[in-house]
C-alpha cells in the first residue's frame, strides 16, 4: 500500500470529503484544508509528495498558493482543481508553477489516474529532504531545523512559518500586517509584539553568519539579507 502523503486544498466541504475519502482508499494519506492560508502552514510543517490545489479558496487562492509552494519547493508535483475553463486561467496555473489542470466536474477515475502519473514522475525527487540555503545555514522547514556545520538548532513551530515566509521574499519587505494574519490569524497590537519576539529569536539563531540580517522596515514589515 502506498504511503505517499497528498495535501489538498478544497473550500466545499462535502467534495473535500469526497476526494479524501476515495484517495485514502487509494493507499494514500491525505491532509485535507479548507483554504490558502492553512493549507501554507500544513505544507510548511508537514512532508508532502503531491499538493492538489483548488483554484478559488478563502484568504489566498490556489494560484497564489502554488507560487509560494514552488517558491520553497521547486520539483513537488501541483494539481489544479477548478470549475474554470478559461484558457487565461490555465496559463495562469502553469505559470505559477502548476504541473496539471483537472476541470470540475471530473471522474475519480481520472483523478486516480493523473495522481499517480504525477507521483511516479516526479519520484525520488520528491522524497528528498527538502533543504534550503540561508547565508552559511541549511535550513529544513519540515524538520523545523537550522543547521551550521555539526550545530543543530531546533525552531519552534511558528519560527519555522516566520522564517520559511521570510526567506521566500529574501531582501524584500515581508509585509508585517499580512504575516501576522496569515500565522496570527488578526493583526491586533499584542500579536503585533508577539511577532517582534519571535524576529528577535530568530535573529539570536542567525547571528553565527555576520551577512545574514533581518531589518526592520519600519511602518512596513521585515527585510531579511542574506
Amino acid at each position: 500500500m502506498s504511503t505517499y502523503k497528498i495535501l489538498l486544498t478544497e473550500d466545499e466541504p462535502f467534495l473535500g470529503k469526497v476526494i479524501k475519502e476515495s484517495l485514502e482508499k487509494k493507499g494514500y494519506a491525505v491532509t485535507l484544508v479548507p483554504d490558502g492560508r492553512q493549507a501554507w502552514q500544513e505544507f510548511v510543517s508537514g512532508s508532502f509528495s503531491l499538493c492538489i490545489l483548488d483554484v478559488m479558496m478563502p484568504y489566498k487562492d490556489g494560484f497564489t498558493l502554488a507560487a509560494q509552494i514552488r517558491q520553497a519547493n521547486k520539483t513537488i508535483p501541483l494539481m489544479f482543481l477548478t470549475a474554470k475553463a478559461d484558457i487565461k486561467d490555465v496559463t495562469t496555473g502553469y505559470a505559477s508553477g502548476g504541473n496539471d489542470y483537472l476541470r470540475k466536474p471530473f471522474s475519480l477515475d481520472e483523478l486516480f489516474l493523473r495522481v499517480a502519473e504525477l507521483i511516479k514522475r516526479a519520484s525520488p525527487e520528491t522524497e528528498k529532504a527538502d533543504e534550503l540555503v540561508i547565508g552559511s545555514y541549511q535550513f529544513l522547514p519540515k524538520r523545523q531545523e537550522l543547521k551550521m556545520g555539526e550545530t543543530l538548532i531546533k525552531l519552534s513551530h511558528k519560527e519555522a512559518l516566520l522564517l520559511a515566509l521570510l526567506l521566500q521574499h529574501k531582501n524584500q519587505v515581508l509585509n508585517k500586517k499580512e504575516t501576522l494574519l496569515e500565522l496570527w490569524g488578526d493583526d491586533t497590537f499584542f500579536n503585533s509584539r508577539t511577532m517582534d519576539v519571535y524576529i528577535t529569536k530568530l535573529r539570536k539563531k542567525l547571528q553565527n553568519d555576520l551577512q545574514i540580517e533581518i531589518l526592520n522596515v519600519r511602518g512596513f514589515g521585515y527585510k531579511l539579507i542574506c
